[in-house]
């Protein structure tokens, strides 16, 4: 690898001034006829979305309403780019909007010394040092940022979307230089991007295992799992055959679950296995992956072989839900392997998968339930495959194959799902993507609710969703709040971020409705919210307000709202205690407040989205563009009549930006076509003839 620096091989120079100077000299320089930059960050904005929406208000502020590109990073990434003294210690993201090529363009090449690199259309561009090369392509072992980059490179894998990752064989002259960097005296921090490049390639030696072994033992007084490498060193000592692998395990318990899948072995499969029943979800991959290996190749079979183990041994739910996952991700690899096919063709595989295993009696009855419902929103996507012109059916199946399994699915799949629910403790975005099948409720999901609520296991997102959805709705009663006070009152009183969800800390539900129950417990929480500890409760108080709301609640929230302090529902909080006391509906207040000096208009347009429906308003803390919920609602506040033109306007521009009219495909569950003329058909009745192109799909 080669580079135009040609500065020596060594350590950083000297400089007059920072890195972080010369960055913001060069970024002040940079705007011109249709492309800006937002100042660089503070802290208060930490995200993408928060990055986005400095630059609507950047370009309000500005007048611009032509087409403008723009160009800035947040703080998240300032923070791992840069450190206390302003030296660039990694890659610099800068993320963007509008025309690439403009950005592009706008952008150049970077400052002196430092070169930015084009992520592509659909990625960051990256600011970083430029750091000179030997001949062999080898950094300056002092050179921090060139043993950085060199990494870098070397941990990048062949194919990202591959079933395994795998990595470029080394030269000889860089195996060479990273074994060096493992002589003696042994450096356990320094050594550990070494020894991640070398043991994905199984290139550590024994040699350099024992002696790792030996200087974590020396170095660390904590848990192997602090140091960064122990992944690779604990694969090197199963690989080598070494005994002290079975003590660390013995250690490490579930954490060493994906190690052991890595090595199959009957001792591994004993730890997997004990780790699952005992409720490890992550740990029921290796366990199936182990099974399999050892004892029973057919993933169906060893699923039920696994399922049987835990219906036995009474595990929690989790792991059978990790199990259902598990079986998905082993078949689809299977039928990759077999066909060669890539990985968008196996998200259409899993689509079918799941709707075969509803019906599949060769799987338990809980396994078919979790099935099903996975199948739910993807089975209109199989059966459009299959019958659209020109459209594929998965490697190894036929149309008429593909539609029988449909139409078995179909007369099942109502009894299957008969009071079930969402998988409450899967990953926060996945439980976000479903809020919008409970807009109204049946009777069997308040059911469900409420048995949710009164479970002991049910964690503090279950809890925050369950209950926000029954207090919206007007479903939540006495019955919900003596289930949980005052036995779960130490859980409860726990931090729990809510930033990206559309529900409340489960505290701040609690409370508002113990205050409109004017239940005895609601003096105690309101004692306890307006006490001094624990600190994390400041953020979200005045949330609390919405729960049997006055004036005076109404003041303090309006106080907030005007003052520079950052939002974390607070708005939303006044307008919707606004709406409460005047009798009106919530998008009328926050319609009235648009251009009220004082109020963040960033928030407000937000809010003014989030309440377009005062049964389930939404919490999130921005407008998400993967959410079906918020393009909804932004529909509804566009065809709303009683509006101003300036709101109505706020609510188109919400749907354009939606990935229903920007990117169908990067929705999660991808839509079907159905849904998806729908929306550019909606779409196109408020644009087409208005001087705007439809979107490019």
């Amino acid at each position: 690898m080669t580079s135009p620096d040609t500065a020596p091989l060594g350590q950083r120079t000297t400089r007059r001034r920072s890195d972080l100077a010369t960055i913001k000299a060069w970024w002040r320089e940079l705007e011109g006829d249709g492309f800006l930059v937002l100042p660089p960050p503070n802290r208060a904005r930490y995200t993408q979305s928060e990055g986005h929406g400095d630059a609507a208000e950047l370009l309000e502020a500005r007048g611009l309403s032509g087409p403008v590109s723009f160009a800035y990073w947040h703080w998240q990434s300032h923070r791992h780019a840069f450190d206390r003294s302003g030296s660039l210690t990694g890659e610099l993201l800068l993320h963007w909007g509008g025309d690439h090529a403009a950005v592009a363009a706008g952008l150049g090449e970077g400052p002196t010394g430092f070169r930015v690199l084009d992520g592509g259309p659909k990625s960051a561009f990256r600011l970083d040092r430029i750091t000179p090369r030997d001949e062999a392509g080898l950094p300056g072992p002092g050179d921090p940022d060139g043993v950085r980059q060199f990494l870098a490179v070397l941990d990048e894998p062949v194919d990202r979307s591959a079933l395994s990752l795998r990595y470029r064989p080394l030269s000889p002259a860089e195996a060479a230089w990273l074994h060096e960097r493992l002589r003696d005296p042994l450096d356990l921090s320094a050594a550990t991007r070494f020894v991640v490049s070398l043991e994905r390639r199984d290139e550590l030696t024994p040699d350099e295992t024992d002696r790792l072994l030996t200087a974590w033992r020396l170095e660390r007084e904590g848990p192997l799992t602090e140091w960064g490498a122990w992944r690779e060193l604990l694969h090197a000592l199963l690989r080598h055959g070494r005994a002290e692998a079975w003590e660390l395990v013995a250690d490490l318990g579930a954490a060493a679950s994906g190690v052991l899948r890595q090595m199959p072995s009957e001792r591994g499969l004993a730890v997997v296995r004990e780790c699952s029943l005992a409720g490890d979800r992550g740990s029921v991959h290796s366990w199936l992956a182990l099974h399999r290996s050892l004892r029973e190749p057919d993933a169906v079979r060893a699923a039920a072989d696994l399922a049987a183990a835990l219906a036995t041994s009474g595990a929690p739910e989790t792991s059978l839900r990790g199990l259902y996952d598990a079986l998905i991700g082993a078949v689809t690899a299977d039928w990759r392997r077999e066909t060669g096919a890539d990985h968008r063709a196996g998200l259409s595989y899993a689509a079918l998968s799941a709707v075969r295993f509803g019906t599949d009696e060769r799987l338990p009855h809980a396994l078919r339930v979790l099935a099903a419902g996975a199948a739910r929103d993807q089975v209109d996507l199989v059966r459009e495959e299959s019958l659209r012109p020109g459209g594929t059916v998965p490697v190894g199946t036929d149309t008429a194959e593909v539609l029988a399994a449909v139409e078995r699915y179909e007369a099942v799949r109502d009894g299957l799902l008969s009071g079930t629910g969402t998988d409450l403790t899967a990953s926060e975005g996945a439980v976000s993507r479903v809020w919008h099948r409970y807009r109204t409720l049946t009777d069997t999901d308040v059911r469900w609710l409420r048995e949710q609520v009164a479970d002991p296991a049910t964690g503090l997102q279950g809890l925050g969703f369950c209950l926000e959805l029954l207090l919206a709705h007007g479903k939540a009663t006495e019955a919900d709040v003596e289930a949980l006070l005052p036995r779960r009152l130490k859980d409860l009183t726990k931090t729990y971020r809510t930033t990206y969800t559309e529900w409340r800390h489960p505290l701040v539900t609690l409370t508002c409705l113990a205050l409109d129950l004017d239940h005895p417990a609601a003096g105690k929480l309101v004692t306890w919210w307006n006490g001094a500890r624990p600190v994390w409760k400041d953020k979200v108080r005045l949330l609390t307000h919405l729960g049997a709301p006055d004036e005076a609640k109404a003041a303090e929230l309006w106080d907030f709202v005007t003052s520079p302090s950052h939002d974390v529902g607070q708005l939303m909080t006044w307008v919707l205690v606004r709406a409460r006391l005047d009798g009106e509906h919530p998008l009328l207040v926050a319609d009235r407040l648009l251009g009220t000096p004082g109020v963040n208009g960033h928030v407000l347009r937000r809010v003014l989205i989030g309440v377009a429906d005062p049964g389930q308003p939404l919490w999130h803390y921005s407008i998400s563009p993967h959410s079906r919920s918020w393009w909804q609602r932004a529909m509804d506040v566009a065809d709303h009549p009683g509006l101003s033109p300036q709101a109505r306007a706020i609510g188109l521009q919400a749907a354009r930006e939606h990935l229903l009219i920007r990117n169908p495909d990067q929705l999660s569950p991808k839509p079907a076509q159905a849904e998806r003329a729908a929306a550019q058909a909606w779409f196109d009745r408020h644009t087409v003839g208005r001087g705007e192109a439809t979107p490019l799909r």
